[in-house]
């Protein structure tokens, strides 16, 4: 996937900019995309918003991998499955790793 943003990124802005807008880009949605690029979820409880929103948030633990790295994180997510953020991203080397953290993930 990453490969992908920075190919089109070097095509519409020139080689060598591909790299560095697809990092900003990521780090700006990193939400959607580890939302994305998930292989596996476990839902966590719900998620007690400071804000008191009109809509209720969850929390779910979910595992996958991008940009050649596993990792786990928690997704706070809504009933339509739209992300509003992450917490806790952990990057791993093998889906073993990832497994196992994802099994403790509270």
């Amino acid at each position: 996937m990453v490969a992908t943003l920075v190919a089109g990124l070097e095509f519409e802005f020139g080689r060598g900019a591909g790299e560095a807008l697809a990092r900003r880009f990521l780090e700006a949605e990193e939400s959607d995309f580890l939302w994305d690029a998930r292989v596996s979820e476990r839902w966590l409880g719900a998620y007690e918003s400071i804000d008191e929103e009109d809509f209720e948030l969850d929390r779910v633990a979910i595992m996958g991998r991008l940009d050649g790295r596993w990792f786990v994180a928690v997704s706070i997510v809504d009933g339509d499955g739209n992300t509003h953020g992450v917490m806790g991203r952990r990057s791993f080397r093998s889906e073993r790793q990832a497994r196992e953290a994802l099994a403790i993930t509270r």
